[in-house]
């Protein structure tokens, strides 16, 4: 996430200044030094997640690019120390043990440069973050060397030079993986173990033959998948403050279970289920999920949402969620439960250019475009002409336009429907302005669009204007 402007200004009113004095036993004291930078501010802030930190301190650079963070309460966790343009070192405060909340009280010093953050990063004083450098440093190194042959490759069109930067290639990925083994059991402490390990993917070893002589195909996903969360120790709350495990769920729900409601719900409740080792690892594992379904990226998983809603927020399994937060939640799951992909459309309360109630359930037609719109609004406009485009072509046999204005007066509602000449099309109107279309249908911008199959049964929601033709088509295609 890159800090603002706003941030800046922020963390500059809160700037420590450069301190000589030795910090007191219960303070944490780190000085750097990043040459490149001075006079501004740097901040020293954790993860929370993969893309968002929280600042715990800040301090002034000097003319020189020395500053100093000092004070108290530190939790344990992976840190930046983030500057101008978002130049920023990691820097490992673990702590001594998972097992405790105790603050940690980190005392170290480091030196880099702007021009090669880790190449050039040099630390005194921490066990941990030296280990982690030098693991960093040459993985850059050999990764250098990768990108040099992978060059030489696309430039290479003789057969045996490629073959020969081909082999130079499987030498130095050898290379790695001996000196990731020997570095974890050699020269790694603890704490940085532990991270490379939660960082890293199971070793999935290679598919057995069965009976007939025939590999199972799926063996080395199911492995992968069953082992995928062996190196996450949720019994650690320092899990919550590295970018490691928001990593890890997006992996699994997104790449590793199949995209359908009952599927992600099993592999979100084991998750959860594995979190509750650890109080605030439970906690964010039950935010996170939840709030990545409330308005997912992949139509008709809303489902999730109501399940981990339902299932932990209600039912008082997220711990310590402020009262409002519960009934805000319990709020949206009235008005998402009835609406999601599954269940019959609620009753619609308008009428037609005549006054005349409008009965859903009386359009016989394979499906039905549910098209909630406000006619002064910029993008409702610019999704009409694609759409009164497909209403009139033969691919749309069958298809029942329903277009429902939610603001503006009748007379603006009119002059829309002549301008966009869609007459043909049935269109609502709430006259006793009596619906609150936000709360009963969920439209929370313009437009928004549901898809009805031929028993008033949503098939899609909140599906963009523009992908409306072709959502119709591939459901054609699938009969």
């Amino acid at each position: 996430m890159k800090p603002t402007l706003l941030f800046w200004v922020l963390v500059t009113g809160l700037a420590t200044a450069v301190a000589a004095q030795p910090a007191p036993a219960d303070e944490y004291r780190i000085e750097g030094r990043i040459r490149g930078l001075r006079d501004t501010t740097a901040v020293l802030a954790h993860y929370f997640g993969y893309n968002q930190y929280i600042p715990k301190d800040t301090a002034r650079i000097d003319s020189t690019g020395r500053f100093v963070f000092s004070g108290k309460d530190l939790p344990g966790g992976l840190y930046m120390v983030i500057g101008p343009k978002n130049k920023r070192v990691e820097l490992i405060l673990f702590g001594a043990s998972a097992a405790t909340s105790k603050p940690v009280i980190p005392r170290f010093s480091f030196e880099t440069d702007t021009v090669g953050l880790v190449a050039k990063m040099v630390v005194n004083g921490s066990p941990d973050n030296e280990a982690f450098y030098t693991y960093q440093q040459q993985m850059l190194r050999l990764g250098d060397e990768a990108k040099g042959i992978d060059l030489q490759m696309r430039f290479r069109n003789d057969g045996i030079s490629r073959i020969k930067l081909r082999r130079e290639l499987a030498e130095l990925q050898g290379q790695a993986r001996a000196f990731q083994q020997q570095f974890l059991t050699k020269n790694s402490t603890p704490a940085v173990s532990k991270l490379l390990r939660m960082m890293a993917d199971p070793d999935v070893p290679v598919a057995p033959q069965n009976a007939n002589g025939k590999i199972d195909s799926t063996f080395q996903y199911r492995y992968y998948k069953t082992h995928f969360w062996d190196n996450i120790d949720f019994a650690d709350e320092r899990l919550v403050r590295t970018p490691i495990f928001q990593r890890k769920i997006d992996r699994y729900l997104q790449d590793l279970t199949a995209p359908v409601v009952d599927s992600l719900i099993r592999s979100a409740d084991l998750i959860v289920k594995k979190a509750r080792a650890n109080r605030e690892v439970l906690s964010y594992a039950i935010w996170y999920i939840t709030s990545q379904y409330e308005r997912p990226r992949l139509m008709g998983t809303d489902g999730v949402f109501v399940h981990m809603a339902e299932t932990y927020y209600l039912a008082g399994v997220m711990p310590a969620a402020a009262p409002t937060t519960v009934d805000n939640i319990r709020k949206r799951i009235e008005t998402v439960k009835p609406l999601l992909v599954g269940k019959s459309f609620p009753t619609l309360a308008v009428s037609d250019t005549l006054k005349q109630p409008i009965d859903l359930k009386a359009i016989r037609a394979d499906y039905t475009v549910l098209f909630f719109y406000d006619p002064t609004c910029t993008h409702c406009r610019a999704s009409m002409p694609a759409l009164t485009q497909f209403s009139q072509d033969s691919a749309a046999k069958g298809v029942q336009f329903c277009a429902i204005a939610v603001d503006n007066s009748p007379d603006t509602w009119q002059k829309f429907i002549r301008e966009f000449g869609i007459q043909r099309w049935v269109n609502g109107y709430d006259f006793t302005f009596r619906n609150d279309y936000r709360r009963q249908y969920d439209v929370i911008k313009t437009p928004t669009v549901y898809v009805l199959d031929k028993d008033q049964t949503i098939i899609a929601r909140a599906l963009p204007a523009e992908q409306v033709a072709h959502f119709i088509q591939f459901q054609r295609r699938k009969k």
